[in-house]
């Protein structure tokens, strides 16, 4: 059953990572995707829209998509879903800030391993989930009605970097190519820096993907 969706965007910390808001318009449920940062701006809003937040999902569990997750968990009491190959990363979460010169906060713990699971349902909420191994080894896409979640697998013009630990670019062109067959080519992608955009741009402008 189709429901009244509206996606918000909050752009955080150093890295402009997106964080996202997926809200059924009559309910004010909502899902949080990624909360990479800046916990007060995110609690803000989630306290002005009214918004009765249900879970946090991961893409994937880079130092930029997971600064807000901790606060976010205990303020609102929410459970945080997470692929099980991401478990490395997280783990790394301390010594990537130093790394990277980033404020080291409260590692979240997870609370749901994703593993062989291909859906989960929160209330009206129903979410495909694809995995996409190639950024990280775990990194999945969350795909709802006409949107669909990539974190940093793709980007307006560009793909995730393969060059960090755990990143393998064998999987993340064989995760691309299973995006293009398996998404419909006109529904929104969000990812989780820079603008939204569609497939079918992509495999016409997208220099990683025209050649699939």
């Amino acid at each position: 059953m189709k429901f009244d969706l509206a996606i918000d965007r909050i752009v955080t910390g150093p890295f402009q990572e997106n964080t996202f808001l997926i809200r059924d318009v009559s309910s004010q449920k909502a899902l949080i995707i990624d909360p990479g940062d800046d916990d007060n701006v995110i609690i803000d809003f989630i306290n002005n829209e009214k918004l009765k937040p249900l879970a946090i999902l991961n893409t994937h569990a880079h130092l930029d998509h997971i600064g807000a997750v901790s606060k976010l968990q205990s303020l609102f009491d929410l459970p945080f879903y997470l692929h099980k190959n991401e478990k490395m990363i997280l783990d790394m979460y301390e010594q990537s800030c130093e790394m990277f010169g980033v404020e080291v906060k409260q590692k979240p713990i997870v609370d749901f391993w994703i593993s062989d699971h291909k859906s989960l349902t929160f209330d009206q909420f129903k979410i495909n989930i694809i995995k996409t191994p190639g950024h990280t080894p775990g990194g999945v896409c969350y795909e709802i009605e006409e949107h669909v979640f990539v974190g940093d697998t793709l980007f307006y013009g560009s793909v995730g970097r393969t060059d960090l630990p755990g990143g393998s670019p064998s999987q993340l062109k064989n995760s691309l190519l299973f995006l293009i067959k398996t998404v419909n080519h006109d529904k929104i992608i969000h990812p989780g820096h820079g603008d939204d955009t569609k497939l079918k741009y992509e495999l016409i402008s997208n220099p990683f993907l025209t050649f699939m």
